[in-house]
């Protein structure tokens, strides 16, 4: 715990918080004192995740969310708000890559559950946030993108139009609210090795992971960067994207 955080008074909202970079950026925020709402799908995980804080002396609380249900975000929302009296920072983090094939061979179901959770998902985030930023007169909303978005890659068509999608929804979201003093932008992890991407190897064909100069990194990676856009001025930056990729492919 900093014994001066940087987020001291600060209530965030993460989502895919119970693993990985969500769980990361949950105990680093938490750790810089602010009060943190932890939600995924998975209970046992959030469990984890609010232990870890908890003993390190943060503050949080879990609430199981799927986040393509709009009815469990708003009820999400809601929770952070009455327990802790606001929202100011919402990192949208829950992502899924149920597609990994070739469009002609790929499952149109896997394609569009995709989309469900990293495009759908996120724009109910927003949605659900939007109000509770607006009654603190300020705030941030962090959504976690890909470089596979602005450049794609075979085989990862779902993903990339749902991270490409994601990334316009952040510069709209920015110029939709500016004048209320919320701030959007896009954190690029670039490739971090998770759960959901445990099976791909480094040096696999058709994948980021194949390219020996980049920066292949741990979630605890990622936090200064989280960390910093979360501690901006309210008249920072906006409609951003800041990525932690070695390459521009």
């Amino acid at each position: 715990m900093s014994p001066v955080g940087k987020l001291q008074g600060k209530v965030a909202v993460v989502t895919g918080a119970g693993r990985g970079i969500g769980r990361a950026i949950a105990s680093a925020y938490a750790g810089e004192r602010a009060a943190v709402m932890c939600a995924a799908r998975s209970a046992p995980q959030l469990a984890e995740t609010v232990a870890d804080i908890t003993r390190a002396g943060g503050q949080a609380i879990a609430v199981r969310a799927d986040v393509t249900q709009l009815a469990e975000v708003e009820g999400l929302f809601k929770s952070a708000a009455e327990a802790f009296g606001g929202v100011d920072i919402v990192v949208i983090n829950a992502g899924a890559q149920y597609d990994r094939s070739h469009v002609e061979s790929g499952r149109p179901a896997d394609w569009l559950a995709t989309l469900e959770v990293n495009l759908v998902g996120a724009y109910y985030c927003a949605k659900a946030a939007i109000p509770h930023l607006k009654r603190r007169g300020a705030g941030k909303i962090i959504t976690v993108g890909s470089g596979v978005g602005h450049r794609g890659l075979p085989g990862s068509s779902a993903y990339a139009c749902s991270k490409a999608g994601l990334w316009m929804l952040t510069r709209v979201l920015a110029q939709e609210l500016w004048r209320f003093r919320i701030s959007v932008n896009e954190l690029i992890p670039g490739p971090v090795v998770t759960e959901m991407n445990h099976d791909i190897q480094p040096g696999q064909q058709d994948t980021v992971f194949a390219i020996d100069s980049e920066w292949l990194k741990t979630p605890a990676d990622v936090v200064p960067l989280a960390l910093f856009l979360a501690t901006q001025p309210d008249t920072g930056p906006t409609a951003q994207s800041y990525s932690l990729m070695r390459r521009d492919m």
